[in-house]
């Protein structure tokens, strides 16, 4: 099976779109994955939350996980998304 996936240096040069509008662009799109890496990850962080909290039957420490890894999470993206790419 052939290799489709397009690389930054593989795209043909555009005169029309100039060099400060495709970082622009690639910019907000890396923003986009983020949130959306962001978003997957705290739904499954909930779900195994909820799963401790009520068939492991420890709501206590779900609701700490819970708090605990949004605010790790939360931390880890901010310190991740400021650090130079």
């Amino acid at each position: 099976m052939a290799d489709t996936t397009a690389h930054y240096g593989d795209l043909p040069a555009d005169a029309s779109v100039p060099p400060e509008e495709m970082r622009a662009h690639r910019r907000s799109y890396l923003t986009f994955e983020r949130l959306i890496l962001f978003s997957v990850l705290h739904i499954a962080l909930v779900l195994v939350c909820l799963a401790l909290a009520f068939l492991g039957d420890v709501p206590l420490i779900a609701f700490l996980l819970g708090v605990a890894g949004t605010l790790v999470m939360f931390v880890g993206f901010v310190v991740r998304g400021t650090a130079p790419a």
